[in-house]
């Protein structure tokens, strides 16, 4: 079980770390867009200066969990941006699902590593 959760800390972590870091460096070229709802929406998040925001949670959060110091912390600021890919995928660019759905398991699968960590907000 301590193996596992090791690799799954790196899988998530470097995810994090290296897309977290071409939203300000952009060393990963992106493929032409078609026109779409995803593009529209991408497109506004870049425009407006939000993505620079999910990008810096992305790499804080990444480094954390990569890192293994402050895993809780990393995974809580992880969270939200883990449930926006998945929405975005659910509803706007379906083909991207299976990598996201991965994304969503390894988290899942720290969190309940981590369970004990995070005890204290479901304790009664």
């Amino acid at each position: 079980m301590k193996i596992a959760t090791i690799i799954a800390r790196v899988l998530l972590g470097l995810m994090f770390v290296v897309f977290g870091l071409n939203i300000f460096l952009h060393f990963i070229p992106m493929p032409p867009q078609e026109p779409s709802l995803a593009t529209d929406f991408s497109t506004a998040l870049m425009l407006s200066g939000y993505m620079y925001v999910v990008g810096a949670l992305q790499v804080m959060g990444g480094l954390m969990v990569l890192v293994g110091r402050y895993v809780a912390l990393g995974l809580t600021l992880l969270g939200p941006v883990i449930v926006n890919i998945l929405l975005f995928h659910i509803f706007l660019a379906p083909a991207g699902l299976p990598m996201a759905v991965v994304v969503g398991a390894l988290a899942l699968f720290l969190l309940y590593s981590y369970r004990a960590n995070f005890a204290g907000l479901v304790k009664r």
